[in-house]
Formats: C-alpha cells, structure tokens, sequence
C-alpha cells in the first residue's frame, strides 16, 4: 500500500541514509513496515496484524465470541500462551479490524493442509465483530482479506466451522460463497478423554 505517508518515510529513509543516521533509519524502517502491515479498505475500516500490545484486545474478543456462542465457560485462554502461539512460535495469525480507528472485530487463523488438493489451506478459527459495528461491511472484509491471502500463498482453500443454530452467521456465510458440508461431522477429544486415549 504505497501512499502519501509511505512515501514521506521512503524519503527520510533516503535521506538520512545519504547521511549515515542509521539509528533514525532503523526507526523509519520499522515505522514503515508497521504501516505497511495496515490495509486501509475505505474512510472508517482498517485492517491490520495484531502485535503483542494487542494480547488483552484479543482475549477480550475471544471472551465476546464465547459470550455469542454461550460458552463462556469453556474459555481457559490466558495471556501467556495466547503470546507464545501467536507471537513467538507464529503457529496462528491475528488480523484487527478497526471502524473508526476503535477495535471492532478481529480473525483468528491458522494453516491446515488437504491431502487431497495436495496444498496447505487456512482454517478460521474465531471470526468476530462486535454487535454494534455489525451491518458496516467488517465481516465481508475480513473474509475477503483472508480469501486474499489463501491466492497470494498459493494455498488450496478456506475453511471454517459454525455452530448449526447460528442463522445469521450461516446466511451470511453462504452469501459470500461458502458451501456447508452437511456430509462431515466434527470429532473432538479434550480434557480426561485426552489424557486416558494418550495412555492406550
């Protein structure tokens, strides 16, 4: 995304090089990848990549999402772990969304891989917009930017799950293209049943 702001940083980045401030240019380096990491969709939506700052935003979003989903009890994530996989061993990816420079929503996600396209694809775990920001196009956008990102990396495909009582969701899903795959079903193992199969 090259625009006005980017190019002023390109030039200070030129200039101060001519005069051998690499400490300023380092900064402006990182300044501008910063705002590079940010996809400005139109006056009021932003997307951007979560940073480690962002780790109580996210769990905020995540406790939102369960309150939605009526599971609030199930929610155990903590800061720690949340930062290891996100930012330190990069296992899941965060993308924000912003409506007037305020959070409105994020994207969780992560690589999966089908044997049968022979390619990785990106799983959604979480997609969640606060209910007062819904209706304004953040949701589109998300998805959007995420069937992006499967062309760019070459990948085979797009895939999430939705809780089957969830119409709305399920309505909106289907009008950007998704298929339900009635023919699949989803098999868990967690907590006791884990630790008792581990031992078999």
């Amino acid at each position: 995304m090259i625009n006005n702001v980017n190019l002023y940083y390109l030039f200070l980045i030129l200039l101060y090089s001519t005069q051998g401030h690499i400490n300023d240019i380092n900064l402006l380096r990182r300044e501008l990848q910063e705002i590079m990491k940010k996809i400005k969709i139109d006056d009021h939506i932003i997307l951007r990549s979560a940073k480690r700052k962002d780790t109580k935003l996210i769990i905020n979003f995540i406790r939102e999402l369960a309150e939605y989903e009526h599971m609030t009890n199930l929610v155990e994530v903590d800061k720690i772990n949340l930062q290891r996989y996100i930012f330190k061993e990069k296992m899941v990816e965060v993308i924000i969304a912003e409506y007037d420079n305020k959070p409105a929503g994020f994207t969780i996600f992560f690589n999966n891989f089908s044997t049968f396209l022979g390619k990785p694809g990106i799983y959604i775990e979480d997609l969640f917009v606060k209910p007062e920001y819904r209706g304004k196009g953040l949701g589109k956008h998300l998805l959007s930017y995420l069937a992006k990102l499967v062309q760019k990396r070459k990948y085979g495909r797009l895939e999430w799950s939705c809780l089957n009582w969830n119409e709305p969701s399920k309505k909106f899903y289907i009008s950007q293209g998704a298929q339900q795959l009635d023919e699949w079903m989803i098999y868990r193992v967690s907590g006791e049943n884990l630790a008792k199969l581990a031992l078999k």
